[in-house]
């Protein structure tokens, strides 16, 4: 099973990291207010990073890795990442 791990931009500019096996319907849920409690209160969010995983847990591990990474290193991980 394919999983992501990713890094959405809320409306107030601050950037949440979490993992999912289906992104599009994981942004839609966040910006239907159906996601974290952390995006609800910030909508909406945009999809600004994302890395694709073989499984649940390896995808799992990334998020947690993102999630301690300074604000600084995630911009630079979402400029890098642009195409």
């Amino acid at each position: 099973m394919t999983a992501y791990a990713y890094i959405v931009e809320c409306a107030d500019g601050t950037l949440y990291s979490g993992w999912t096996n289906d992104l599009e319907k994981r942004v839609a849920a966040h910006n239907a207010g159906q996601g974290a409690k952390y995006t609800r209160a910030r909508l909406p969010v945009k999809l600004r990073y994302y890395e694709e995983f073989g499984d649940k847990n390896e995808a799992m591990r990334r998020e947690c890795a993102l999630k301690r990474l300074p604000r600084a290193a995630k911009l630079e991980l979402i400029e890098r990442g642009k195409k």
